[in-house]
């Protein structure tokens, strides 16, 4: 039995010896020399720069879908409505102070600062957006009255409402 196992390791490591055979020609598209590849490091840094651009124009992108939810929430002032508004400010003031870690490897970019200043004005857009929505649900002091007690409230210019009186 012993024998048998020797037998059988012996036959498969001459198997496995490749011997060269000189004779046989080179496959298609073989070549000796060794070619420069260049084109890899200007595709590389192409991507990066365009990487670069998505994360500058991300608060960009996002300011439709933020006037979109600010339209279905209405001017109410109940726990969604609130809740939107504040999610609102809170994203774009947390982007602001991560702005270094953001972009800390997109120094070496040659386009830095002005990707930088993108997503600067883009999260102040944002900053804007929701202090629009706070203003129309009146919730920002806009008025002297707002801040002084012995003023008289500003007084509305018209009433409206629905129905029919009786």
């Amino acid at each position: 039995m012993g024998s048998n196992i020797a037998f059988l390791f012996s036959r498969i490591k001459m198997d496995r010896q490749c011997q060269a055979i000189p004779d046989l020609p080179a496959p298609v598209g073989y070549s000796e020399r060794a070619l420069a590849d260049v084109t890899v490091h200007d595709t590389e840094s192409n991507l990066a720069v365009k990487k670069y651009w998505d994360v500058a124009l991300g608060p960009l992108k996002q300011l439709p879908m933020n006037l979109f939810i600010m339209y279905m929430s209405g001017n109410s002032i109940s726990i969604f409505p609130i809740m939107m508004v504040g999610m609102m400010v809170w994203r774009p003031v947390q982007a602001l102070i991560g702005i270094k870690t953001t972009f800390k490897m997109l120094d070496p970019s040659p386009q830095a600062l002005i990707q930088k200043m993108v997503y600067f004005v883009s999260n102040l857009l944002g900053i804007a957006l929701a202090l629009y929505k706070c203003s129309s649900m009146g919730l920002l002091p806009t008025h002297s009255s707002d801040w002084l007690s012995f003023l008289e409230p500003q007084e509305r210019m018209e009433y409206s409402g629905g129905g029919i009186i009786l």
